[in-house]
């Protein structure tokens, strides 16, 4: 038996309002998982700006020919979105679970004085085509330069940013697999079942594990 939602459900209703934090009801029903990563840029004052990031994808294009990350939800008011349209380069740094916690501590040292890197408990690494600051606790730093922004919705305070990835960092351990225990992290927003609202939730941090060999095709 599936259920179908096109409405919010009623359990819902009064709790989530029209959005949780600014997120759809959707968000919380269906619950995809993004990959999680930590993006990092150089802010006005030259300090160390750190920004956790989900929702979103990479793909190629131009033939083949360029290679990009589309973040799906940066705030125009945050220090990310400042300093991309400043500085027009970032680095996006892959952690794992071990470096979960520091990753995550960016968020409560955000102030634009901070070094932000450093007062989390992890590294400043200097880039080498980019101009913003690597983590050299994260196994995976790729860099980017800015090529364009768009609202998802005209007059959102969220836009969606396309990063083209010029360069990319591997350590040694994961050049041949980035996928288990200690592989790239997935965010899994607050899974919620709509049937039984009283049931707790909760956010998750995930990894990807192989399941099946799909060969050549």
């Amino acid at each position: 038996m599936k259920y179908k939602y096109i409405d919010m459900p009623k359990t819902m209703k009064g709790t989530f309002g029209e959005g949780l934090y600014g997120f759809s009801w959707k968000e919380f029903v269906m619950t995809v998982p993004s990959p999680m990563f930590l993006v990092t840029t150089y802010k006005s004052n030259g300090q160390p700006n750190a920004c956790m990031q989900s929702w979103a994808t990479f793909t190629s294009a131009d033939h083949g020919k360029g290679f990009y990350a589309i973040l799906a939800s940066v705030n125009k008011n945050g220090h990310l979105y400042k300093s991309l349209n400043e500085k027009t380069e970032a680095v996006i740094n892959f952690f794992s679970a071990e470096y979960h916690s520091a990753c995550m501590a960016t968020i409560q040292h955000n102030q634009f004085d901070a070094d932000e890197i450093t007062e989390s408990g992890l590294s400043v690494e200097n880039a080498a085509w980019v101009d913003a600051p690597m983590v050299k606790e994260c196994f995976m730093n790729l860099e980017c330069k800015y090529v364009w922004e768009k609202e998802i919705v005209p007059g959102d305070d969220h836009v969606m940013i396309c990063l083209e990835i010029v360069g990319v960092h591997i350590d040694e351990d994961h050049l041949a697999d980035k996928t288990g225990d200690n592989g790239i992290m997935y965010n899994i927003h607050y899974p919620l079942d709509p049937e039984n609202i009283g049931k707790t939730a909760h956010d998750y941090a995930g990894v990807l594990q192989k399941k099946i060999d799909v060969g050549e095709y």
